[in-house]
């Protein structure tokens, strides 16, 4: 039985609980970020229904550096490390979200995103957020909006670590 406990093995659990489903699931993750804030909960489920999940083995590349970026991506369960060449960018983990660039723009990635152990990835793709913009076009603009905040968030803080190397200083 090992770390398991007697309420974790099935015959012990209540039969009539119902386990939230994928869906019910997803959205609350994706609501939990800052480009969901202010979105109901009604209109951010109908985006994540659009959403592509896609699994990963330990090891596999997502994608490379110079990849054409399609959309955004969301760890649902698991781990992702982002790399630029030998240097580690970030580690991230369920409920972490990354490549938000590709939903405005079809620059190529500027890292690779490699899975660390068994993950379950959520994709939102740039097709089906420009749908969704047109549908629920209030939404879309606050869904845009925050999505400016969290590029100049990242904008901001990429140069504050410049700036703490000496690089670009005169």
């Amino acid at each position: 039985m090992g770390d398991e406990t007697v309420t974790d093995h099935p015959l012990w659990q209540n039969l009539f609980r119902r386990r939230p489903d994928r869906l019910t699931e997803s959205t609350a993750m994706w609501r939990q970020t800052p480009l969901l804030e202010g979105i109901s909960e009604r209109k951010a489920r109908q985006l994540v229904a659009d959403m592509h999940f896609r699994r990963y083995v330990d090891g596999e590349t997502i994608f490379r550096h110079g990849d054409a970026g399609a959309g955004a991506v969301l760890v649902y369960s698991g781990e992702v490390e982002i790399r630029a060449g030998d240097t580690l960018l970030a580690e991230l983990k369920s409920g972490d979200f990354f490549g938000e660039v590709a939903l405005v723009s079809e620059e190529p990635r500027t890292a690779d995103a490699i899975a660390r152990g068994n993950v379950e990835l959520l994709f939102l793709m740039r097709a089906k957020l420009n749908e969704w913009v047109q549908r629920a076009p209030r939404n879309g603009g606050r869904f845009m909006s925050n999505l400016a905040h969290v590029l100049a968030g990242r904008l901001r803080r990429a140069n504050e670590r410049l700036m703490e190397h000496g690089v670009g200083s005169r």
